[in-house]
């Protein structure tokens, strides 16, 4: 991955930055995918990630980039780590900020996405971040408005900043990417997570296994195992939750939760020494990950809450920023 070069600090002039923080010229650009990026765009937007994080150590932590910008968040489906991660990381950007959730809104009415997007629009927001049950809900919000609209998750479809700040963590902790060896274990079915972060790591030449029970563990997704003990060869071991809410009503993947977390729960007995351990949240204790190690030093569980700022930072900020004077800006003072 490139690296962010060195920057001084400076009093009375801006700071340097690399080239490679520059996004492209755009007039417009969406992020809906982890398709829509190349290895370019990947690289660029961690390495705009990690300047930002310099700037979260000040005392001072709120940067002028985005003043007088709009982000609107909206969310369709319960949200705590990714609602309130792009809430902060407008306003640490200094963008006015406005959220709105299904629950007491006109889509209580009967109001289609479409009617909400286009209400939505008459406000100029310059940026959309919208989660949906449904697949491709992000696709027609993108057709219906001028914004740049931001994937937060639609159904079990695709979760881009989520495979990013997960290819933070991981990178952060190994030192790199490159050859990196992840196993993700659980309901990869239902998941978008899975999905997105399974694209984004065959993106940056990592190595994906795929560990669950068969019913839950597609074959076409990747390179499959239907034995716990595989995950021993991981660097990083990717846990996720059951995810029961996006299940067919009496459909039974698995006999019980009780024999789900005997056969794929994963242990301290079932890890070995100094691999890693991540989950997107929210856990299901002891279900498919035991506490002694969701609470672990190996656990990188809080680490990517801490990522998803920096990066949701970094995905607006490229978004919304074009050439040499907003770049140096934006990270103006940061050592």
């Amino acid at each position: 991955m490139s690296g962010v070069g060195s920057m001084e600090p400076q009093s009375d002039r801006l700071a340097v930055v690399p080239s490679e923080l520059l996004p492209p010229r755009s007039e417009r650009r969406h992020l809906l995918s982890v398709r829509d990026l190349d290895r370019a765009d990947v690289e660029r937007l961690l390495a705009t990630a990690k300047s930002f994080a310099l700037s979260q150590e000040r005392d001072t932590k709120k940067l002028p980039t985005l003043r007088g910008r709009l982000v609107v968040n909206v969310f369709f489906e319960s949200s705590t780590r990714t609602s309130s991660s792009f809430e902060l990381a407008a306003k640490r950007l200094s963008a006015d900020t406005m959220s709105i959730k299904s629950s007491g809104s006109s889509v209580d009415k009967g109001e289609s996405l479409k009617d909400t997007a286009l209400t939505l629009s008459a406000y100029d927001p310059d940026v959309i971040v919208i989660r949906h049950p449904q697949i491709g809900a992000p696709q027609l919000v993108a057709a219906v408005t001028e914004a740049h609209v931001v994937n937060a998750g639609d159904g079990k479809h695709q979760h881009p900043t989520q495979a990013l700040l997960d290819l933070y963590t991981i990178s952060a902790a190994l030192g790199r990417l490159e050859g990196a060896q992840v196993a993700i274990v659980g309901d990869v079915l239902h998941s978008r997570v899975a999905r997105s972060l399974i694209q984004a790591l065959e993106l940056v030449g990592a190595g994906v296994l795929l560990v669950g029970p068969p019913p839950l563990v597609p074959a076409e997704l990747g390179e499959v195992s239907y034995d716990i003990d595989a995950i021993r060869d991981a660097d990083v071991v990717y846990v996720l939750r059951m995810q029961r809410e996006r299940m067919l009503e009496g459909a039974n993947y698995v006999p019980s939760l009780r024999e789900y977390s005997a056969r794929w729960c994963v242990t301290p007995e079932r890890l070995r020494p100094g691999q890693y351990v991540m989950h997107p949240g929210p856990m299901n204790r002891g279900v498919e990950i035991d506490p002694r190690v969701a609470d672990s030093a190996e656990a990188l569980i809080v680490d990517q809450v801490r990522a998803g700022l920096v990066v949701r930072m970094a995905v607006l900020y490229d978004l919304l920023t074009s050439g040499r004077v907003a770049v140096e800006s934006a990270f103006a003072g940061i050592a």
